[in-house]
């Protein structure tokens, strides 16, 4: 149990990254070149790297690769709701409830015995 929420704790960490590196430069950067933005998404996107990779060793000697993935896409999502809502000042939408709860069944399928 400690391996599984260490591991949640290291992928919520390299999902903030990773999202600032996906979607950040979109608000910050828009008078600047593409390729100006795509350096600056591989710097962020190290560090993310630096704390999935081990994230997933960590979770996959307790988890499948299957399970694994789909609380990958959770936390994905839990990241990526508030960053739009606070961030990106972006309205909440109905949308988003019901891809929650698209993973919600994917949680359930994936974990099911």
């Amino acid at each position: 149990m400690r391996t599984t929420l260490i591991f949640m704790m290291m992928l919520t960490a390299s999902n903030v990254f990773m999202t600032f590196a996906w979607y950040g430069h979109l608000k910050h950067m828009g008078d600047r070149s593409w390729l100006w933005a795509v350096f600056v998404s591989w710097g962020i996107a190290f560090f993310e790297y630096l704390i999935q990779v081990p994230a997933n060793r960590f979770g996959y000697s307790e988890m499948s690769l299957g399970q694994l993935k789909i609380t990958q896409e959770i936390i994905t999502l839990a990241v990526f709701v508030p960053f739009t809502f606070f961030f990106m000042k972006e309205p909440l939408k109905l949308n988003y409830v019901w891809a929650g709860l698209c993973m919600v069944g994917a949680v359930y399928f994936i974990f099911k015995g």
